[in-house]
């Protein structure tokens, strides 16, 4: 069974920086496909980056520029950077896993595993 553990949310100003985490607990996802989410509160969980084993990404267009998504299968990690922080970006981040696929899903009903998410605040 693939078990997600996300870390690295916290409290920080608008402009600064976080680099979000997910990690396998047991197992590897070499092939699988990986993705970020986020859920402010009061809202419906929102698509926020994805990256294939193959190396392709997506971004929701709020955090282009702004925001990395990357994978090191080796250590079964994949990372969010986030730069230059809102504090509209502020909310519960989810790492999302569908094993064996080679494309890019945004919608997170194509996800079959879920981290328990990790809090990022942004303050002004």
């Amino acid at each position: 069974q693939v078990q997600l553990v996300e870390s690295g949310g916290g409290l920080v100003q608008a402009g600064a920086s976080l680099r979000l985490s997910c990690t396998l607990s047991r197992g590897t996802f070499s092939r699988h496909l990986m993705g970020w989410f986020r859920q402010a509160p009061g809202k419906e969980r929102e698509f926020v980056a994805a990256i294939s084993w193959s190396g392709s990404t997506a971004y929701t267009d709020s955090v282009k520029g702004r925001f990395t998504i990357s994978r090191d299968n080796a250590k079964n990690t994949v990372a969010l950077q986030m730069n230059s922080l809102k504090p509209e970006d502020t909310a519960v981040y989810y790492c999302a896993a569908r094993p064996n696929y080679s494309g890019v899903y945004t919608n997170s009903r194509n996800y079959n595993y879920w981290g328990l998410g990790t809090q990022v605040t942004v303050s002004s």
